[in-house]
């Protein structure tokens, strides 16, 4: 009885770290929507705008869970020889398809794209780093 306790807690907290990278991710979307005018994300007086934000924070972390893994891969020779630079094109093409499947989400340009996935980074980044840097165990 005390080991299904336990995989309930692990289920739990496994949730509530999806939920608090969601909570992250729409945060660092909705500062690189406030720091690039060439980033926008629907109308931000009103919720749907925040709502907006969550759509692309969700359909980034998708693309990135699924497609940009394959991509990478095929683009490896090409990574290598550019010492891992590719990448950023790649994280570009992510936001770009993002910004093709959410309607209110718009990237003027592929070099708005790549601003857009780096402030991303630093944005999130600095979000993740509120923890003084401690990582949890995740052994169950």
């Amino acid at each position: 009885m005390h080991h299904g306790w336990g995989r309930k807690a692990l289920s739990y907290f496994r949730a509530m770290q999806l939920l608090i990278r969601l909570i992250v991710s729409t945060i660092a979307v909705l500062v690189t929507d406030l720091l690039l005018s060439g980033v926008r994300i629907g109308d931000m007086e009103t919720a749907h705008g925040v709502l907006t934000a969550l759509l692309v924070a969700v359909v980034l972390g998708l693309l990135n869970a699924v497609i940009r893994p394959l991509i990478i891969l095929l683009t490896l020779p090409v990574t290598i020889l550019t010492l891992g630079l590719f990448v950023l094109v790649i994280n570009a093409g992510m936001v770009l398809l993002a910004a093709k499947i959410v309607p209110e989400f718009a990237v003027d340009s592929f070099w708005w794209a790549l601003g857009f996935s780096v402030v991303q980074w630093i944005v999130q980044g600095m979000l993740n780093g509120l923890d003084g840097g401690r990582k949890e165990s995740r052994e169950s």
